[in-house]
Order: structure tokens, then sequence, then C-alpha cells
């Protein structure tokens, strides 16, 4: 989660979001990403697709049931569903995400019993360091606006 939140400040210093999200196996770092929604002018541009992406490219499968996302802040519906179809094996959050929380905070898209795959779920990891953060950016944000 420490590599995450290093991803997570560069991308406040781009002025993006600052989530970050790293994705592991064995021990071994696959991939990494920042939010870079405002970079390429791509409101789907978060930083678990991103690094879901990449860790797939690196690790030449077309599935991660072997690998654990770590990012900053809960999926939104969006990198929930990515995260499904990826069939990502397991999911480390900081913050939750009151407002588009999709692991338990508004829905619990992840962990759905419909769905064919369900990651192991872990909420709350550096959760105050993630939600400030959070909470620095957009207070920054409105005090400039």
């Amino acid at each position: 989660m420490q590599a995450a939140l290093r991803l997570a400040r560069a991308a406040s210093v781009r002025e993006e979001v600052p989530i970050g999200a790293v994705v592991v196996a064995d021990g071994e770092l696959l991939a990494e990403a920042h939010n870079e929604t405002i970079q390429r002018r791509d409101p789907t541009a978060h930083a678990e697709l991103l690094a879901i992406h990449r860790a797939l490219h690196r690790a030449g499968e077309d599935r991660l049931a072997f690998a654990t996302l770590y990012v900053t802040l809960e999926p939104c519906a969006q990198c929930a569903g990515a995260i499904v179809l990826a069939k990502v094996g397991r999911v480390v959050f900081g913050a939750h995400d009151l407002r588009a929380g999709m692991a338990g905070s508004v829905y619990d898209l992840l962990r759905h019993p419909r769905l064919n795959h369900r990651p192991e779920v872990v909420g709350g990891l550096l959760a105050e360091d993630c939600a400030d953060l959070l909470k620095r950016f957009f207070q920054a944000r409105r005090m400039a606006t």
C-alpha cells in the first residue's frame, strides 16, 4: 500500500485525483499506475484500470487470479467491474468511498453472489493516510477556486 500511496502523491502533483494502484504477484510488482483522467482527457483512466491493463500485458495473461491489487481508495463501479472481469484474486484498498465505493460502502459489486468471480476483499489498510491525502487534495482545489 505504501507504493500505491507514493503513486497517489505523484498523481496529486500532476493535479490528478490522488489515487494509486499496484498489482503484485508472488511478492513481485507486476504493474503500477495512478489516475490519469486529466492527462489523458479520459474519465475512464482510473488507477485500477491502468494497473490491471499493464499487469495483464506484463504477465502475458488474460486473467489475474494469482495477483493482488492494492489501491488507495475503494474501487468505483467501473473499476469493480474490471476487477471482476480480469478475475483479480485479491483486492486490498485503503480509504472507504462513501459516495461511490463498490466494495461495501455504497454497494458490494466485488462480492455480489450472482457474479462468476468474487475476489477476496480487504478494506481499510492505511485508510487514514489514504483518506487524508484525498481530503488535502480536494481542500486545496476548493481554496483555489
